[in-house]
């Protein structure tokens, strides 16, 4: 896919790494929609802001109908609660999954028919390297992600026929608010923009953007006991 002249809808445009690959992609000669649930938020220059909050049917459906030229979506809001799989809030762990599991699916079927009525183009999931690796403190949000990762290659399969490629990105930890608490080394989201834009351009399926992903996908084939080792 060639993102120059291509039309870009990325959700959670206004801030953190969704505005970075925002900025990328209008770099590169993309026109871009930025999604927000407040478009006043949107600060970015060259894109237009348009409303959407993807846990609510409606407003995916009104941006699918402004955005109808779109051959490029990027899923990539989200919402990190920290919350505890055994004692947290019940209610942050469904917002969670609704969030990026069910949001990124309705997203997905209110845009995936556009896009090959515009000729074909790609879909990019902003997934993690926590879609295949936990611990506690992440449980609900790698439970999303898993959940995620597992719609990503269903949705592969689905629409291959159709034209529309679906990709996904898996990046350890970027230095964003919403990983502002964590600490060790974190990529910078530019730079993640990047890759993942060259990734669009090559038509990748598996964006690995940083070696914490790329070793955590290495140690799937070796099980629980690769992954966890301090288990007894």
């Amino acid at each position: 896919m060639k993102i120059a002249g291509s039309t870009a809808l990325v959700t959670g445009a206004n801030r953190g790494f969704g505005r970075h690959l925002a900025a990328e992609l209008v770099a590169r000669g993309a026109t871009v929609w930025a999604g927000a649930r407040n478009p006043d938020t949107v600060d970015l220059p060259g894109v237009t802001p348009v409303r959407l909050d993807i846990t609510d049917p409606a407003s995916v459906a009104a941006a699918a109908e402004r955005a109808g030229d779109v051959t490029l979506l990027v899923n990539n809001a989200g919402v990190s609660t920290g919350t505890d799989l055994l004692d947290g809030d019940l209610e942050k762990i469904r917002l969670e999954l609704e969030t990026h599991y069910l949001g990124t699916l309705s997203v997905v079927r209110a845009f995936a028919p556009r896009i090959a009525a515009n000729g074909g183009g790609t879909i990019l999931n902003v997934l993690s390297a926590l879609s295949w690796f936990t611990f506690p403190g992440v449980g609900a949000y790698g439970a999303a992600k898993a959940a995620e990762w597992s719609m990503t290659n269903a949705l592969r399969v689905e629409l291959a026929g159709r034209g529309v490629r679906v990709a996904g990105l898996h990046v350890g930890y970027m230095d964003t608010e919403m990983a502002a608490a964590v600490p060790g080394p974190k990529a910078h989201p530019a730079e993640v923009a990047r890759l993942a834009a060259d990734g669009i351009e090559s038509d990748s399926y598996e964006i690995l953007a940083d070696d914490v992903a790329r070793r955590v996908q290495a140690g799937l084939s070796g099980g629980v006991a690769a992954l966890y080792p301090a288990l007894p």
